[in-house]
């Protein structure tokens, strides 16, 4: 009930705020006599987002300024805004004019700060009964308290209050974020102007819906772009652009807010709506049409679609991923005996023209789904990928494979020497499946970095310096084994 109460002080408030900023759009930081104000009138937007929470915007607007001083002020920008970052230039005339003086206003008005300002001094009001009071605000931090010209105190719940009298819109308060210049023009006359400024609040990323075929030999893929907008800002008809890459930035930027759109379906786009081209050592997307970005709004758009791209389904079985070689040696007996049955499955393909990719794929996350018997796509899995150039392969770990268990124990440990030890694994796969299936086993080989494998049953490869890979062949409701001896020395 409190809330409905309070809507007609709301609604007087800003009625009153609205009429009274009327009235003193000539007030300013500057305020010096006879300086003209110009007020700007807006010519188009460009906006520029990163994907690290910060805008790049250009605001072009028309000025009508007079010969000598002007108060330009130039309001509807982001409340997010970086002051420092601002720029203003003449498109009409840079070599005449120069911006003298510049401030950013941001202290926005509001019941309470009108309040704050109106200390001491005499304001009226009057309660949802009709009766009325006046006389000195004394506090206005809960309940009004009013101090007549008698003496007498009175205190006036807030949540009583109906209408609330101000004399004036106290000063230095504004309705909007706005930039205000001091511009000295040396003629007459209309002026094109360009502002520039970073805004933190507005971020983008990439989403894309994969869907693969019945045999898992090929996918769908739709690449969608996800903004938000949590500037303070409204970007009407902007001409958008996005970068892509790692933009260093000295100063810190808050983390970027998840977009609360879940994946559209995935469809063919009729033409790419996005140009993609290097800029730097980075990408740029341009956007081929206007569009119009609310405050507080998260938007999508698709930007890439590719048909029947092929991919590779991995079972990769890594019995102890938490091993890993820290520089030192580990002569521990015990050390290394870790094991889960856990398979992970992976989605694999290359971004290449030739699997009618081969554009730079931003970093964001791919949600795989396939049909079900019934013709409905069922979500799989996803993964995040990170900044990916043309002709690399990207690897995706969906989840973990029901039918196919691993086990890994240690068979063997010798201390052949002082500065030799010797170990041995047996690694089992388990297929429970109806087809055969490939199990790429991975070992880390954790104790030194010298070290010699001296004894297998498979082949293995050998993936980095401490790890290497078997590929271990398992029929349906079979098992498979990799063994092996490594020998280490130092």
């Amino acid at each position: 009930m409190w809330h409905r109460r309070m809507l007609p002080f709301v609604f007087s408030l800003v009625l009153l705020t609205i009429l009274l900023s009327i009235g003193c759009q000539g007030t300013g930081p500057f305020a010096l006599q006879n300086t003209p104000t110009v007020a700007a009138k807006g010519a188009g937007v460009d906006l520029t987002v990163y994907n690290q929470n910060v805008a790049l915007v250009k605001d072009k607007r028309t000025l009508a300024f007079k010969s000598g001083m002007n108060e330009v002020r130039f309001t509807d920008v982001a409340a997010q805004i970086d002051p420092t970052s601002v720029q203003f230039t003449s498109l009409t005339d840079p070599s005449g004019t120069r911006v003298v003086e510049q401030n950013y206003a941001y202290d926005i008005v509001g019941s309470q700060k009108i309040l704050q300002k109106y200390l001491d001094q005499n304001v009226s009001l009057v309660t949802e009964d009709g009766t009325k009071y006046s006389g000195k605000l004394l506090s206005g931090a809960d309940d009004i308290i009013l101090q007549g010209d008698d003496g007498q105190v009175t205190s006036v719940k807030l949540a009583r209050v109906r209408e609330l009298k101000f004399p004036q819109l106290p000063g230095g308060l504004i309705t909007k974020p706005t930039l205000i210049w001091l511009v000295n023009s040396s003629r007459d006359g209309n002026q094109d102007a360009q502002v520039t400024y970073l805004t933190n609040g507005i971020n983008w990323k990439a989403n894309y819906v994969a869907v693969i075929n019945a045999n898992d030999t090929a996918m769908n893929l739709n690449g969608w772009v996800t903004i938000d907008n949590q500037s303070g800002a409204r970007y009407e008809d902007a001409n958008l652009k996005l970068v892509a890459g790692d933009v260093r930035r000295v100063t810190p930027v808050p983390a970027a807010r998840e977009g609360a759109l879940p994946a559209a379906a995935p469809t063919a786009a009729p033409a790419a709506q996005f140009v993609e081209q290097s800029f730097f050592e980075y990408h740029l997307y341009t956007l081929q049409r206007p569009t119009t970005i609310q405050n507080r709004e998260t938007k999508q758009i698709e930007f890439t679609s590719a048909a029947n791209v092929p991919v590779n389904k991995l079972f990769v079985y890594d019995g102890a991923s938490g091993l890993r070689f820290y520089g030192y040696q580990i002569t521990d007996p015990s050390y290394g005996k870790t094991s889960n049955t856990k398979v992970a499955v992976m989605i694999e393909f290359k971004n290449s023209e030739q699997n009618r990719l081969g554009i730079p794929l931003p970093k964001g996350t791919i949600r795989v789904y396939k049909a079900d018997s019934d013709g409905g796509n069922q979500f799989v899995g996803e993964d995040n990928i990170d900044h990916t150039a043309k002709d690399e392969t990207i690897r995706l770990n969906i989840g973990n494979a029901f039918d196919v268990v691993g086990e890994r124990k240690q068979t063997n440990f010798n201390k052949i020497a002082d500065r030799v030890i010797e170990e041995s694994y047996q690694i089992k796969v388990r297929n429970h499946k109806t087809e055969a299936v490939e199990v790429r086993v991975v070992e880390h080989l954790f104790r030194w970095s010298n070290w010699q494998i001296t004894q297998s049953n498979q082949d293995y490869s050998k993936l980095d310096a401490q790890t290497i890979e078997f590929r271990v062949k398992v029929a349906p409701d079979g098992e498979g084994t990799a063994n092996y001896t490594v020998r280490y020395s130092w």
